[in-house]
């Protein structure tokens, strides 16, 4: 997509200035702090059935709700929680999604009790480095992998709700696990 300023993007991009700020200065930038890929692989799930876009421009409210992601804090959260959280309508008001955060955030702790540290788990699927794509147009971009998948199989073995293959693609796309910016993307040329 040329846009505007005439700058050359990815193909899935439109026009929001929202989605290409989100595009140029986050998407597929390698991501290693944990509480940052919590909040990126529940807000993933968030998506489910909905666009990016969507959960993007309500994502400060997730924030405020979720306590930054904090999964401590979240791990807390009791069914009165849950109601009151459903109640708001700054966000996707879907029990189920809302339910698979307060289980993702128990789910992570466990996981970290258990000695494994969430980000060297999730980077393991990559063998600790990003995979470099050189896709020429986006309809060659999977919308899932071997990698998704397995990362899918063991969090959900660990109990991670909303973690199907394809969402864990596009969190591992999001979170630069893999660059998949098209190779005439000025963001892949900044790689």
């Amino acid at each position: 997509m040329k846009s505007s300023d005439q700058v050359v993007r990815c193909g899935w991009l439109t026009d929001d200035p929202i989605y290409i700020k989100y595009h140029d200065e986050e998407w597929g930038k390698p991501e290693y702090d944990s509480e940052r890929l919590f909040e990126m692989l529940c807000l993933e799930g968030q998506q489910a059935g909905l666009s990016w876009l969507t959960i993007l421009k309500k994502r400060s409210n997730y924030r405020n709700i979720f306590h930054e992601f904090k999964p401590y804090e979240i791990a807390q959260f009791t069914d009165q929680d849950t109601q009151r959280i459903l109640a708001n309508a700054n966000i996707v008001r879907h029990k189920g999604k809302i339910e698979s955060i307060i289980i993702n955030a128990k789910c992570f702790i466990q996981l970290e009790e258990d000695g494994d540290n969430f980000s060297e788990f999730i980077w393991s699927f990559v063998n600790h480095k990003p995979v470099i794509n050189k896709w020429n147009n986006i309809k060659e971009i999977p919308t899932k992998t071997t990698e998704s998948t397995a990362l899918s199989t063991a969090l959900k073995k660990r109990g991670f709700k909303f973690v199907g293959p394809t969402i864990c693609y596009a969190f591992m796309q999001a979170c630069g696990f893999v660059n998949d910016h098209t190779i005439d993307c000025c963001c892949y040329k900044n790689k």
